[in-house]
């Protein structure tokens, strides 16, 4: 790569690309200033185009779970390259794959890889269709699960909100049957289906929210998800992408001890790589082709770089692992909870395991309404001091913070010293 600083880079990018880059967040328009272009990153650490370092808690935005270019990730895919990037046929690493999944959550007999968590969340929801022959698919305020269709839809208060498009290019025909509720509401919940359970296919959830900000479910929220489901016959999906084999080996699933009727993974279970998958009980993914009637494919699915990357990471994260990942965390929050207080400024961090957000309101956030009423303008500022402190934080209010394995204690002081110094400028 060239010496250009970000600047530089920006510009050009801009004429090519829209905003300049290929993923909306990255843009930094909800934080000002301007992108940083990423040269490389190793550990905790990422390296700019203009030589800068910075310590990193975004992770690739999830999957760097291991830290960057763990080593034995990065020798399991060019080993594997060696051989051939793709074949568009079956190999014995998907089996390998398929077999590590299974044994690391109870609720998946059967499943399916694909390129992303958007394809998971959209398949997944096609099969849950199929098999129950229903069209009313239930999300939650807040939630995102890709940028399919059927899924961009901007939810009302109070009650469900049918058939409004959250997007230009949306027709509202193809939203008119997913609706949305208010996360953590039961009530919400429950009279939805008292009215329309005959209608509803499926019910979708991050189980743990990381995009907006990092919210936990209230005690007994999953687990009405799965009653009401199992009552009306409808199918309980929990989108894992951003969770899965982060929160503990299975997930949240695994750590509240959850069985719903679909999973989606994506992100750490695919070591960095283009990766994800659904899979579930095998009644509905034998539904899916050329099983079932439900159509799904995908040229790249399955490919064996991203496959070697997610083996090589799951295999790596074991007691030890997650023990740090715990322990990191909790210095971090507590460091940041310190620094509110210090500063005498208004803000609460919630955090689940290695996932943690710092939100600019008294708290607790626990649904879309409470994460909208943070300060974003503070924490734009926040934003951008810690990153001429050298620490890079996800560049949104509504984006969770992730903690690898290859954060120390020393990186974590650093970050908690340099909120002190950002939140006291």
């Amino acid at each position: 790569m060239s010496d250009e600083t970000s600047a530089r880079l920006l510009e050009r990018a801009e004429r090519l690309l829209p905003g300049g880059v290929n993923s909306p967040v990255r843009a930094f328009r909800a934080v000002g200033g301007a992108p940083i272009f990423i040269r490389g990153a190793k550990g905790s650490k990422l390296f700019a185009a203009d030589g800068r370092e910075y310590l990193d808690y975004v992770g690739s935005w999830g999957p760097a779970i291991l830290g960057h270019a763990h080593p034995d990730v990065v020798k399991a895919v060019q080993e594997r390259a060696e051989h051939g990037l793709g074949f568009g046929a079956p190999t014995e690493l998907e089996v390998q794959f398929a077999e590590a999944i299974i044994a690391r959550y109870p609720s998946v007999e059967m499943l399916r890889c694909v390129s992303s968590g958007t394809e998971a969340t959209m398949s997944a929801l096609r099969a849950a269709r199929g098999f129950t022959g229903r069209d009313v698919i239930v999300k939650f305020d807040g939630c995102y699960h890709g940028h399919s269709d059927g899924l961009l839809v901007k939810a009302g208060s109070g009650l469900a909100t049918f058939g409004n498009p959250d997007s230009a290019g949306v027709p509202a025909g193809v939203v008119a049957s997913t609706a949305s509720l208010p996360f953590n509401d039961e009530s919400a919940l429950g009279e939805l289906f008292a009215r329309e359970g005959s209608r509803i296919a499926a019910v979708i959830v991050e189980p743990v929210v990381g995009n907006m900000g990092l919210v936990p479910p209230q005690p007994g929220f999953l687990e009405r998800i799965l009653e009401l489901c199992r009552d009306h016959g409808a199918v309980s999906i929990f989108d894992e992408v951003m969770t899965g084999s982060r929160l503990s080996a299975g997930g949240a699933q695994g750590l509240f001890g959850m069985n719903p009727d679909m999973t989606c993974l994506g992100k750490v279970v695919g070591g960095g790589m283009p990766l994800a998958v659904y899979g579930g009980k095998r009644a509905i993914m034998e539904c899916i082709a050329p099983l079932g009637a439900v159509y799904q494919a995908g040229t790249l699915s399955g490919s064996p770089l991203a496959i070697a990357a997610g083996l090589a990471t799951l295999e790596r994260l074991d007691a030890g692992v997650y023990e740090h990942l715990e322990a990191m965390s909790s210095r971090l929050q507590v460091g940041l909870e310190r620094a509110l207080r210090d500063a005498n400024v208004s803000g609460v961090v919630q955090r689940v395991g290695s996932m943690l957000t710092l939100f600019f309101h008294r708290g607790p956030v626990r649904s879309w309404t409470d994460a909208a009423q943070s300060d974003r303008e503070l924490f734009g500022r926040f934003h951008r001091a810690l990153a001429q402190r050298g620490v890079y934080f996800p560049p949104s209010q509504f984006e969770a913070a992730f903690v690898s394995a290859a954060h120390s204690e020393e990186d974590i002081d650093r970050t908690v010293e340099a909120a002190r110094a950002a939140l006291e400028a």
